[in-house]
């Protein structure tokens, strides 16, 4: 049986780099497991009866319920959330304060999707005046993200963000607002509204921890090849000079 001696510099680089390539693949199976878990929350809750507005402030679990809304619009106070791609066209999403009336509470609503093909147009949008019975359902974003938080009081209006924190808004417009974005139903006030419920499914992580893996396991091989071939070839070498030498 041949020896197995890798030499410490193939032995450090798998040590340095297979325990990251395990943990990664780990990870992402994990991500797998939550989004599972997103995905089954979701489908169940949108079979409940819609909430009151009151009985959001109730529950610290309040992901995709379906809340019942009455109340206006602030046309004046709108955000653009940007980078939002629909069938490859580039636009953004529409949120505005929404003041529901039975509850007094302050909600950011997200009318939907509009495009904006061309920067230097500014988006066009209309906004209700009238007061509306409306639909929609709690979103509470997967994790933390990077956050550009509105402008100081007195900038332009709306607003351009990559992402929103609806708490800061409140803060901002010194108004008792819910923490969270709703996503409108379809009605008078809504736009395009086909988000998709996680950004990333369960089969996408499930296919990223088999890449991980798969190099880890490659490391693995790769390292167990040279370690048992390493002293064969070398052999191999010294035995050709002593021939060359002996022919000459």
């Amino acid at each position: 049986m041949r020896p197995f001696r890798p030499g410490w510099i193939p032995t450090l680089v798998v040590l340095a780099l297979l325990p990251g390539l395990i943990a990664l693949g780990c990870w992402q199976l994990g991500r797998a497991d939550e989004k599972r878990l997103l995905l089954a929350s979701y489908a169940e809750r949108q079979l409940d009866a819609p909430i009151a507005t009151s009985q959001l402030l109730q529950g610290e679990d309040n992901a995709y319920r379906r809340v019942h809304l009455y109340g206006r619009f602030d046309a004046e106070h709108s955000l653009l959330l940007d980078n939002r791609m629909r069938d490859g066209q580039a636009g953004v999403e529409l949120l505005q304060p929404f003041h529901d009336q039975a509850s007094g509470l302050w909600l950011l609503v997200n009318r939907g999707w509009l495009a904006w093909p061309d920067r230097r147009v500014p988006v066009r949008f209309t906004t209700p005046d009238q007061a509306l019975a409306l639909e929609a359902s709690v979103y509470v974003a997967p994790g933390r993200t990077f956050q550009l938080h509105p402008d100081p009081v007195g900038g332009q209006w709306p607003h351009l963000l990559t992402a929103v924190d609806a708490g800061q808004l409140w803060q901002q417009l010194a108004r008792e607002g819910f923490s969270h974005e709703l996503r409108l139903a379809p009605g008078p006030a809504s736009y395009r509204l086909d988000w998709p419920v996680v950004a990333m499914g369960p089969e996408k992580h499930l296919g990223y921890a088999v890449q991980w893996f798969a190099l880890a396991t490659a490391l693995v091989l790769l390292y167990l090849y040279f370690g048992w071939h390493h002293k064969s070839k070398k052999k191999e070498k010294a035995h050709g000079r002593r021939h060359s030498a002996g022919s000459a």
